[in-house]
């Protein structure tokens, strides 16, 4: 599905306009991974370049995991998160050029249980709404279904939960970024064609392109040896953690792969859906190759004067943007402990793939790496992007750590503060998100959902009628706020919620819970 720690929504490139700095050479291009690898705490990354219908650099650095000390190659395959959802509108671009559908039509056409907030939205969303990111809704809506893992939603339970979430913009007027509505587009994909989203990814796309060492759901895996194990650096070391397990269908963040077969489907989308010997098969159409790198929803364009950038937008699973004249097409993505990019010029016929297996610094990591090699063959001179990530990191990290330690330390000194913790105590619901237990462990209260398992941790009274959760889950930094209200007795009624960190991952979308006392 998404995503990074840290964000970088501002780095973009430049045209070639000289030839006085020269391209990357594979050498240079390891010497560049190795010392990111080590700046940006990683434990492993694999990149390709691809120019001109060639794969010019292909390699693995690092280790799989640091636990075995297998080293990562070409073959190593990590999840590759959100940019899983580029595969899904070629899906469509499929089921459409087949005429079994066309993109106006209304999802609830095709699936009638779904629902949005009000019945003019649900009447008119079309299946384009469902990749464009511009529902109305607020970004991550309803992610807390399946962040963390593990929980007992369902493809229903997706497609009946929009109706409960309070819109934040006019429909299709302001981009918010959404995996549900993907899930719902693997859904449409599973029922218009008859077979799964996985199955249907795997023999329409996978197979012909000949990717033959990926998958479109980890249970397609027979052989998992070469498998690159996430890791988390939350601690101060780079440790190991859970796989994350994708649930109801992979349309947002399911796919498997590696840079060899990266390198393929890249230069198929450069070919504009082309491939196979002498280019003679098609995979879709040129006129759906260009409805997914047309701008449907608009953003703003990079500031930054380097770049002299004139529009940024989102097409069908693809960012969409400009630099110094030069068409950019790309996506991140991101799973806890696996982050990857895809970036591609069409005008100069390359494309870049880097894929990460830690948290945070992957992101990181695959900003310098892609940034680096591209403004190699832009004509730019170094820019030092290794550092000045290094640095951008650890004034977010030192922002972020600053609040929450303070957070905590005023936790611990509240800690002989008397509550009254029967007055907490009981079970809660929230319409979209289940039933949630407020009960008493060694006479601490603890907070548990029925539906996500991992949700479960200590609530510490922080102040007033607010308390600090630290969860069990600690894969990712997740701690939240829950803030009572009472009623005239002292009883608590109800709770809103909220991350701790700044930095908080935006797919734990606590904020958007509405609980309220049922027993």
């Amino acid at each position: 599905m998404k995503k990074g720690t840290i964000r970088f929504t501002s780095l973009a490139f430049i045209c070639f306009t000289s030839s006085m700095f020269a391209q990357l050479t594979s050498e240079k291009i390891d010497a560049l991974v190795e010392n990111s690898l080590k700046e940006l705490k990683v434990a492993g990354a694999s990149v390709a370049v691809v120019k001109d219908g060639k794969v010019i650099h292909l390699k693995g650095y690092g280790v799989s995991s640091v636990e075995t000390k297998k080293p990562v190659n070409e073959f190593t395959n990590f999840q590759i998160a959100s940019n899983s959802k580029a595969f899904t509108t070629a899906a469509l671009s499929i089921l459409e050029d087949e005429g079994k559908l066309k993109w106006t039509d209304k999802v609830r056409d095709v699936l009638p249980e779904f629902k949005m907030y009000n019945d003019y939205v649900t009447e008119n969303f079309n299946i384009e709404d469902l990749l464009t990111h511009r529902s109305g809704l607020g970004l991550g809506i309803g992610d807390l279904m399946f962040f963390p893992d593990g929980s007992n939603f369902t493809i229903k339970d997706v497609m009946t939960s929009f109706q409960y979430f309070k819109p934040v913009s006019a429909f299709r007027t302001k981009f918010d970024y959404d995996n549900l509505l993907y899930i719902v587009a693997g859904e449409v994909i599973a029922k218009v064609s008859g077979m799964s989203y996985e199955a249907f990814v795997q023999k329409r796309i996978i197979e012909p392109l000949q990717m033959n060492n990926s998958f479109a759901g980890i249970d397609l895996m027979n052989d998992k040896s070469n498998l690159a194990v996430p890791h988390s650096s939350e601690s101060g070391t780079i440790k190991t953690i859970e796989k994350f397990q994708i649930q109801v269908n992979g349309a947002a963040g399911g796919i498997i792969s590696n840079a060899a077969d990266m390198s393929k489907w890249m230069i198929t989308r450069l070919n504009k859906g082309q491939y196979g010997t002498d280019l003679k098969s098609k995979l879709f159409s040129e006129k759906n190759h260009d409805e997914m790198w047309r701008i449907h929803t608009t953003l703003g364009a990079d500031p930054n004067p380097r770049y002299n950038s004139h529009f940024s937008g989102y097409g069908l699973g693809w960012g969409i943007s400009d630099e110094k004249g030069n068409l950019k097409v790309s996506h991140t993505g991101g799973l806890p402990g696996m982050l990857s990019i895809v970036t591609m010029y069409p005008d100069l016929n390359l494309g870049i793939v880097v894929l990460t297996n830690t948290q945070n610094g992957g992101a990181g990591l695959f900003t310098a790496v892609t940034n680096t090699i591209a403004d190699s063959y832009l004509g730019l001179e170094d820019y030092g992007w290794t550092n000045k990530v290094v640095e951008w990191m650890k004034q977010g990290e030192n922002t972020s750590d600053d609040v929450t330690k303070s957070i905590w330390e005023k936790v611990k000194s509240s800690k002989n503060i008397k509550v009254k913790n029967a007055d907490f105590i009981g079970v809660y619901a929230d319409k979209w998100f289940g039933e949630i237990e407020v009960f008493e462990k060694d006479k601490q209260l603890w907070f548990k959902s029925y539906r996500s398992p991992k949700l479960n941790g200590p609530m510490a009274f922080y102040n007033a009628n607010t308390f600090a959760i630290k969860w069990e889950y600690q894969a990712m930094n997740c701690d939240a706020f829950a803030m009572f209200s009472l009623d005239e007795t002292g009883k608590a009624q109800s709770i809103l919620m909220k991350g701790i960190s700044p930095n908080i991952d935006f797919s734990f979308d606590f904020q958007d819970l509405d609980l309220k006392r049922v027993k």
